[in-house]
């Protein structure tokens, strides 16, 4: 049953930066990527705990949804990290 559900977690992490890359090859913006991954975080959240409540059929489960939203919270803060280090690389690089 655990094994089940980290493959879980990490598709749902999987799959909210993929579509956080298919933000930034649309519109050029690792902003936009950070974004979209944020605004992922609730949605992935919150069927990563709808599932784990039809597995467990536990009210507790709902706690995993919770951690899954955690980790992808801290994945786009991550990500806009990164967009403001290569902002400010690319600033300096064009002065």
């Amino acid at each position: 049953m655990d094994l089940f559900l980290y493959v879980l977690m990490g598709v749902l992490i999987v799959a909210a930066n993929v579509l956080g890359f298919l933000s930034y090859r649309k519109k050029k913006s690792l902003y936009s990527a950070s974004l979209t991954v944020l605004l992922m975080a609730p949605v992935l959240g919150g069927i990563g705990g709808v599932i784990a409540l039809l597995i467990i059929r536990d009210a507790f489960a709902i706690f995993y949804g919770l951690q899954v939203a955690y980790f992808l919270l801290v994945n786009s803060a991550i990500i806009l990290v990164i967009a403001v280090i290569t902002s400010a690389v690319r600033k300096y690089r064009a002065t």
